[in-house]
């Protein structure tokens, strides 16, 4: 890991924990609350080319971000708590590190819900029915909830390779042939 990219992760951990103390001294409601804020934010800074550029662009002063990081939290309805942190991430020149922010508050959402996240990588597309059995599976073995992030990729041939934790399964028909291959070049 870069160190960049490190200390704007301990950066937005400071943020998140500060944020998720403050909303959990509330009531179940108000994680609810953050979890929904949380979505919307990370869908506003997807959707949004204009955020994504006030977040990184140091043309912007501490003052035009914390007027439109105000503005944009009180058009998205965010709750005081979230608003007023991004608000002060913007006067000390912080919200670069607003992913890593949404990031680290998903994962105390999830830790305090009982949940983990897979991120699982197919060959073709799942139906419900097999990412319904495949995240039973996962919790069967992690025992927690598991949501499962799917995405699709055709290079795998077949197969799967899920990520949850530090733990990796790799069932690719593309690892297979790629372990085949290197067994081979050993023999001869």
């Amino acid at each position: 890991m870069s160190e960049s990219a490190s200390t704007a992760s301990g950066v937005a951990g400071r943020y998140a924990a500060a944020v998720f103390d403050l909303v959990k001294e509330g009531n179940a409601a108000s994680v609810k609350a953050l979890e929904a804020d949380v979505g919307a934010l990370d869908a506003a800074l997807k959707d949004s080319a204009e955020l994504r550029d006030l977040i990184v662009n140091p043309a912007y002063t501490r003052a035009d971000q914390g007027r439109a990081i105000v503005a944009i939290a009180a058009k998205m309805g965010l709750s005081a708590t979230l608003a007023n942190t991004l608000k002060l991430m913007a006067e000390n020149r912080r919200l670069f590190v607003l992913p890593q922010l949404i990031d680290a508050l998903r994962k105390m959402i999830a830790d305090e819900k009982g949940e983990v996240t897979a991120d699982v990588v197919a060959a073709t597309a799942l139906t419900k029915a097999q990412q319904t059995k495949l995240a039973a599976a996962l919790k069967q073995s992690v025992g927690k909830t598991v949501n499962l992030n799917v995405s699709v990729d055709d290079s795998l041939i077949g197969g799967m390779i899920v990520n949850i934790g530090s733990k990796m399964i790799d069932t690719s028909i593309r690892s297979k042939l790629a372990s085949l291959q290197n067994s081979m070049k050993e023999v001869g």
